[in-house]
């Protein structure tokens, strides 16, 4: 899971899982395996740095 923030300043935790695609065009677009676009303040580097973190802290105890 990461935290990232809404255009309107509301931060939300997502399941990094269910991104397919993160767009920047100018805004961020991530889209879900779902096919719901989500609007973000992060860059597309942002987010990819999150999710990377995010999942070395799940497996580095492997």
């Amino acid at each position: 899971m990461i935290d990232i923030t809404r255009m309107n300043g509301k931060p939300f935790t997502l399941n990094s899982d269910l991104i397919e695609t993160v767009e920047e065009s100018p805004d961020t677009v991530v889209t879900l395996t779902t096919g719901k676009k989500i609007i973000v303040k992060e860059s597309r580097q942002e987010i990819k740095n999150l999710v990377k973190s995010y999942r070395r802290e799940i497996f580095q105890n492997i």
